[in-house]
């Protein structure tokens, strides 16, 4: 079992550029897959969960190579993928999963997908119940909310459908579905969610409507070809050391081409109204692609924020880490409509109660959320993370300004997201 050994830090110093953004590499391998001829991705996350969308796209015939962070894709078009002999693995990758079913929901074969043990927990009803009105047969384990799924050949149908919840993976899959189904797909959003794939379709093309909270396409699209994708350091990696940089005292961090989509910013916003001192440097993008900046962070008194509505979807991953930076607020920090963070790697609502009660925090968990006392010592212990690799990061975090050494139990999983967390961790740290 591997484990995190964290010390208190005095203060944190440097300079980082953080991994690729998760969301964007699966997309860019996704639609460079559909795509006719060469799409090359410069900065793709190389983590666990992005290569399993790699070795996915390869078991279904496109030929890609991977060296580090660039990555290349040989595709032959929109209709090119071919059934495979092995049962399609997305390891731990709930987005993979999810986002791929209306892929493969699309094809003219069947498919087989599954995951590992924690994977196969996780709820997959959301996005099989759309996909099955479009007139996909998904079947599998509790009526097709487990995987293993197997996705069968079905001709599909364009339908307008109302996101009952906010997510940004249901929306992906079934814009991916609506790119085979005959007639328009249009998706209504109670709220904005993360809009990497509109995005990635005007990248390669591939006409999307947008207008308000309603997305559409209208397939069957035409053929589009591939091409050069950057992808900006991900905000989700970044928040780590965006927080530990406010939390630790006599802390300045530069943080290089971060991505600054609006649709991911939430935490970037709460924690200005938290008193954060931030510096946000915009750099030129390219066109087609997304926003980044450099950010510098500044060590930070915190006051108490109230989380809730529409910024819940554009920060859902950052809520460990927020938690965390909530403990050390001044008063009462109210998180509300989060209950998306139960059916996570890990429940993380429990997880992150849990812990940081542990470590001395004043934290009452409530079914979409957490009510935060703050600011409170924090002492270090020895803690289980689940296998969540978002909870094990956050814990780090807390562990630099608890008094003692926490030592964070089964964080093997840190590499689904952030390759290298430690590394960069112990780089920033100075006596």
């Amino acid at each position: 079992m591997k484990k995190l050994i964290v010390h208190p830090a005095v203060k944190l110093r440097g300079t980082l550029e953080v991994p690729g953004d998760k969301s964007i590499s699966h997309r860019a391998v996704m639609l460079g897959s559909l795509a006719y001829g060469t799409t090359r991705i410069r900065h793709f996350l190389n983590s666990a969960d992005c290569v399993s969308t790699i070795n996915i796209f390869r078991n279904l015939g496109v030929r890609i190579y991977q060296k580090g962070d660039q990555v290349a894709i040989t595709g032959r078009g929109l209709n090119s993928l071919k059934p495979s002999v092995k049962i399609l693995d997305a390891g731990n990758s709930g987005t993979t999963a999810r986002i791929l079913l209306g892929l493969l929901a699309g094809q003219p074969f069947t498919s087989e997908l599954t995951g590992d043990q924690s994977l196969r927990r996780r709820p997959m009803k959301r996005v099989v119940l759309p996909l099955s009105k479009m007139g996909a047969r998904i079947t599998g384990p509790e009526e097709a909310n487990l995987l293993p799924l197997k996705i069968e050949t079905r001709k599909l149908s364009g339908i307008t459908y109302h996101l009952p919840i906010a997510s940004a993976q249901v929306k992906s899959a079934l814009l991916l579905a609506g790119l085979f189904a005959e007639g328009e797909t249009k998706i209504i959003e109670p709220s904005p969610t993360r809009d990497h794939t509109e995005k990635m379709f005007s990248a390669f093309s591939i006409p999307c409507t947008k207008r308000d909270n309603k997305i559409s396409v209208v397939g069957p699209v035409s053929p589009f070809r591939g091409r050069t994708i950057q992808v900006p350091g991900d905000i989700s990696s970044a928040a780590f050391f965006i927080v530990a940089g406010l939390l630790v005292p006599d802390s300045k961090i530069l943080l290089k081409k971060v991505g600054l989509n609006p649709t991911r910013t939430g935490l970037l916003d709460v924690l200005g109204k938290m008193g954060a001192r931030l510096r946000i440097s915009r750099v030129k993008t390219p066109k087609g692609m997304e926003p980044s900046g450099n950010l510098t962070i500044f060590s930070s008194g915190l006051r108490a924020a109230k989380v809730e509505g529409e910024l819940v979807p554009r920060m859902i991953d950052e809520f460990p880490i927020l938690a965390v930076a909530a403990t050390q607020a001044q008063g009462t920090t109210l998180i509300r409509g989060a209950q998306d963070l139960k059916v996570k790697e890990s429940d993380r609502i429990l997880m992150m109660s849990v812990s940081l009660k542990k470590m001395g925090a004043h934290i009452e968990p409530r079914e979409d959320g957490w009510v935060i006392q703050g600011p409170t010592p924090l002492k270090g212990c020895r803690l289980s993370c689940a296998g969540d690799h978002r909870v094990a990061m956050s814990l780090a975090v807390a562990g630099l300004v608890a008094k003692g050494t926490t030592t964070i139990l089964d964080t093997e999983n840190i590499d689904t997201s952030f390759p290298g967390f430690e590394s960069c961790l112990k780089k920033l740290i100075k006596p």
